[in-house]
């Protein structure tokens, strides 16, 4: 017999707001994916809303924008403790260092469970490093009830750095829609009229067009290939952001302008990524990429900068290559490696999508956050085996 729904459990999850983004892209499987007779939800978003509310497709799901704006305003901590007491929560589930003084209203309403998902470092702290973040974090760090974390580098970090205790940190792997990811045809006229002449090889990004991104290494890359590889190369950058006007001028002065394909917001990118012939991902930071696992759920080889949890998908010469963040030469042998080698474009392909299909799947993520809430609500510590890693 089904529970009534007004019984089943309220999660409150909070993030600065549902813009583009990994986390957001995560939050929103899990939302869209948790069986409805198992947990209700709720997001609250600290400053506002975004695109990503509207690919909620389960009722029911109240969206709250409390209108916050950058830095500290401790009226907006009022606000949201009456929120969480309008909402009655049974959990409180915060997201990044944007939200983890959300954790303090959190303690206050009587018999709420708390959870912390640490999905990246602060942009501005990459790796980890400042006082300031890091004693925040520790002076919360006991209003946490359990924290989850999206790679093993986040987790080991959480223990060394911050101390919290190994059997309050669980490690679940993003997982990648790998039916709608996949290798496949691309479809007639997507790229613009002339961009891709025959035989030209591409190479491909998706991302934000933020500094943390760090396209402009890519472009600089880029820049270095073209007159030295005897196939015409063509490189497409798929996504917005504050940086793209300087991303275009900067193609501009490189002269590598008509070969740079700048997309904007999409919503075909499983479509944009059977354009490429391999996939570059030059980040200064990650926590896990999604764009990574998409890639290889489309069967294309990684070339990725060595940062946060990128050498946890991309296994050196297994299925892509890792180089120094940073450093556009690198970056530049790197893609001439696979740009001049057919035959390991395709097996490094072949290996990252069937890594895909073995270990990165959206309903091994959702039974792992399940996991987690249906241990903090019974009062159970995690047993050893489900304390570190559920994935690999």
């Amino acid at each position: 017999m089904a529970m009534p729904e007004e019984r089943v459990p309220l999660i409150a999850h909070i993030v600065y707001s549902l813009g583009t983004g990994g986390l957001e892209n995560g939050l929103i499987h899990l939302i869209n994916r948790i069986p409805p007779d198992r947990y209700r939800h709720a997001v609250v978003c600290l400053t506002e809303s975004g695109p990503f509310a509207q690919r909620i497709v389960r009722p029911g799901v109240e969206v709250i924008s409390l209108g916050g704006g950058q830095g500290h305003d401790f009226r907006l901590y009022w606000k949201l403790w009456r929120v969480l007491r309008s909402l009655g929560p049974t959990i409180v589930h915060t997201r990044n260092l944007a939200t983890l003084e959300a954790q303090i209203p959190a303690f206050f309403l009587p018999g709420v469970k708390t959870i912390h998902g640490v999905h990246g470092r602060d942009i501005f702290d990459l790796e980890g490093r400042n006082r300031r973040y890091n004693l925040l974090r520790k002076m919360l760090r006991p209003l946490v009830g359990r924290y989850i974390t999206v790679s093993r580098d986040l987790r080991d970090w959480l223990i060394r750095a911050i101390g919290v205790p190994p059997g309050k940190v669980v490690q679940i792997y993003n997982g990648v829609d790998h039916e709608r990811f996949a290798p496949g045809p691309v479809p007639a006229r997507l790229a613009p009229a002339g961009f891709l002449p025959e035989g030209a090889l591409v190479i491909g990004t998706v991302g934000r067009l933020a500094g943390v991104k760090d396209q402009a290494s890519l472009l600089e890359a880029f820049q270095r290939l073209v007159s030295r590889h005897p196939a015409p190369l063509r490189l497409v950058i798929a996504g917005d952001g504050p940086l793209r006007p300087s991303l275009e001028a900067q193609a501009r002065k490189l002269g590598i302008a008509s070969q740079v394909w700048i997309t904007g917001d999409r919503d075909d990118v499983p479509e944009i990524l059977r354009l490429f012939d391999l996939f570059a991902l030059p980040s200064l930071g990650e926590g896990i990429s999604n764009t990574i696992l998409e890639a290889m759920a489309s069967g294309l080889p990684i070339v990725a900068t060595r940062v946060g949890g990128n050498p946890e998908l991309v296994t050196e010469g297994e299925n892509g290559l890792l180089v120094p963040s940073g450093d556009p030469a690198a970056l530049a042998a790197a893609l001439a490696r696979l740009l001049g080698d057919p035959a390991l474009r395709v097996a490094m392909g072949k290996a990252g999508r069937q890594r895909i299909e073995t270990t990165f799947s959206w309903n091994r993520a959702v039974a792992g956050y399940l996991a987690v809430y249906d241990r903090v609500l019974g009062g159970r510590p995690l047993p050893a085996s489900e304390a570190g890693e559920n994935s690999v």
